[in-house]
């Protein structure tokens, strides 16, 4: 897919786009993935489960997160983008990044890392079970970050809404102004209505068409309810940071163990084997992730 530089600035947010991820803490962009793209990140999908990556991490570091003898619960595998070329494809979309940028304000947007998601549909859960993803920010888990302008970029691979456990907002709760200590990992959505007394709380489930993606600030609260639709929701969340973010040392991250270091000894969040810079194309765009080149000129 070739996007000329006069295509590509009609894909972007508009300045009203911008204004309402500034007020909302979240937006959705219109067809910005190609189909060719998101095929092939199935295929990638389907090959890591099966154990078929192209390369290990950096330092040869085996890839954590969900194996097949974890059975049918949700699937979270950190760094997939690192290990399988498909995926690496689609991180490196110009467009994603380019849309990041704009809503961000930053100039230069990296990788910072990303999550392969597959939720199962309830129907194959045992009685009784549910897979939700808890009510949570990602910046509470990016406290190594001095930058509290990152965001994330969720790819659905497929149409996604609220019958597929489609993601969930928090309206403007990126503007709340204190942080809340919630948890991806518990699957107990009624843990929101703790906060209802003391803030706004508006949930919003948005119908995400294949080939949208979303994108919300690290601030938001978010979250995700079960998944009715009878197949497994697939998708990856692409999480991007600023060019100008750099450690806090307020705490540890898993990048802390993959990025190279700088001569003081501190992670360098500007890796490019592993935090690529995405925006505005530079070679490391192209080639800072190992794999085949993805053209700079497409999505």
């Amino acid at each position: 897919m070739t996007i000329s530089n006069a295509s590509l600035h009609q894909l972007l947010p508009t300045s009203e786009d911008v204004e309402f991820y500034r007020a909302h803490g979240y937006w959705i962009s219109g067809p910005i993935v190609p189909a060719g793209v998101l095929d092939a990140a199935e295929t990638g999908m389907a090959r890591l489960y099966a154990g078929d990556t192209d390369r290990p991490l950096p330092g040869d570091r085996p890839l954590g997160g969900w194996r097949p003898e974890h059975g049918e619960v949700l699937r979270k595998n950190d760094y997939a983008s690192l290990v399988v070329d498909e995926l690496a494809a689609l991180v490196r979309s110009r467009l994603i990044a380019a849309c990041a940028a704009r809503l961000s304000g930053a100039t230069e947007i990296r990788l910072w890392h990303d999550q392969l998601l597959y939720k199962p549909p309830e129907s194959v859960l045992p009685q009784g079970g549910g897979v939700n993803v808890g009510w949570h920010t990602d910046r509470q888990y990016w406290l190594s970050c001095a930058s509290t302008e990152m965001l994330t970029a969720w790819v659905p691979f497929h149409d996604v809404g609220a019958a597929e456990g489609g993601i969930s907002f928090v309206d403007a709760s990126h503007l709340w102004p204190d942080d809340v200590a919630l948890d991806f990992f518990d699957s107990d959505l009624s843990t929101l209505d703790r906060l209802r007394g003391s803030r706004r709380v508006e949930v919003v489930v948005p119908e995400i068409p294949r080939g949208a993606v979303s994108f919300h600030h690290c601030r938001t609260v978010h979250g995700s309810g079960p998944n009715l639709s009878g197949r497994p929701r697939r998708s990856l969340a692409v999480h991007l940071q600023p060019g100008d973010n750099h450690p806090s040392l307020r705490a540890r991250h898993g990048n802390d163990d993959l990025v190279r270091r700088d001569p003081e000894g501190r992670p360098d969040y500007a890796d490019p084997a592993v935090c690529p810079r995405l925006w505005p194309a530079s070679p490391d765009h192209l080639a800072g992730l190992p794999g085949p080149a993805v053209h700079d000129d497409g999505a």
